[in-house]
């Protein structure tokens, strides 16, 4: 099956290879649920395919209009495929239908399965009643697109008044897509709470959710002496890899709470803390974070200090081994 990859990262797979493989009828069914003068409808195309784990499958959801086109992909466990059993989808060919119940929404789905495979079309019917409960939140006007997405994400209305609840006010619909789409919770908005991170914009905590910065490292981080580290500088330490073992490694050898910059430096170019006691055995004892990055920058490695020693250059400063390696005097 050939697969794509959809603008937030998730694996879309294309309706031709499920097509060709059950049968190009599957995408000439009507399906029953829908009427011919069903109003604020969208309709598409769903594609059913097995999971790793047990009980879960992969549905993806495919559908467009005049200036929106949607390609979504999710795991999600087959008992929200209301109506569609595990022996249904590992039919030879036969036709199942089934429906996706979500507060903004239902997708009423048909279609074909194949030995665990299947694909069709779906209709999506907007809830009347979570469009007042949105408009009575401030969500006026939502277009028919913005409640499917609603709906395709989960933007459950509990979710919406969490929110509010927490002073975030009216958050930007598309927004609200994307906290959760990379699973920004309430449970997580409230831990940060209770770190300190009061009220932290909502892109900032859909970058902390993208990079892994968890309630747990900030944590870890207060434990080792970094108190209400900044939310750009914690999304940094974990984009390079800063874990608090290395920081704990650093305290070890004389370098205490080392600023966040500094740790993220360090990791950019290379300095270990092997680097640092290699440093040590040629006689460098602790040299400033500064110095260190720039001996990684330049080139200035223990190898190098031992070359010169041999050659009978001593005791040089980091200052004069760096501009060896710049002027290229060490040959």
């Amino acid at each position: 099956m050939k697969e794509e990859q959809d603008m937030n990262g998730s694996k879309v797979f294309l309706l031709s290879g499920i097509a060709a493989m059950i049968g190009l009828m599957t995408f000439m069914i009507a399906p029953r649920f829908a009427s011919s003068n069903a109003q604020n409808s969208i309709a598409g195309q769903w594609i059913v395919s097995p999971s790793k784990a047990d009980g879960v499958v992969q549905l993806t959801l495919q559908s467009a209009g005049p200036d929106w086109n949607i390609n979504s992909s999710t795991s999600v466990p087959l008992s929200q495929l209301r109506g569609l059993t595990a022996a249904e989808t590992r039919a030879d060919g036969g036709m199942a239908r089934f429906e996706v119940v979500r507060d903004a929404g239902t997708l009423q789905c048909e279609g074909w399965f194949k030995n665990g495979r299947g694909a069709g079309n779906f209709v999506f019917k907007p809830n009347r009643n979570y469009l007042s409960e949105m408009r009575s939140l401030g969500y006026d006007n939502l277009s028919d697109e913005h409640v499917f997405s609603f709906a395709l994400h989960d933007v459950r209305l509990d979710f919406v008044r969490g929110l509010i609840a927490a002073g975030y006010g009216r958050t930007d619909v598309d927004q609200l897509v994307s906290m959760r789409i990379h699973g920004v919770t309430l449970d997580f908005i409230n831990d940060l709470r209770s770190l300190g991170y009061d009220r932290t914009p909502t892109d900032e905590l859909v970058s902390m959710r993208i990079h892994g910065v968890s309630a747990d490292f900030i944590r870890e981080l207060k434990v080792l002496g970094y108190e209400r580290v900044a939310v750009d500088q914690l999304v940094s330490m974990r984009i390079h890899g800063v874990e608090t073992d290395f920081i704990r490694e650093l305290k070890e050898l004389g370098y205490d709470k080392v600023p966040a910059d500094e740790l993220v430096s360090m990791r950019i170019h290379g300095v270990n803390t092997e680097f640092i006691k290699e440093l040590k055995t040629l006689g460098y004892e602790s040299p400033p974070v500064d110095e260190l990055v720039s001996m990684k920058i330049h080139g200035v490695t223990p190898d190098f200090i031992r070359r010169m020693k041999d050659r009978g250059v001593k005791d040089l400063s980091i200052e004069q081994l760096i501009s060896l390696r710049i002027h290229g005097l060490d040959r």
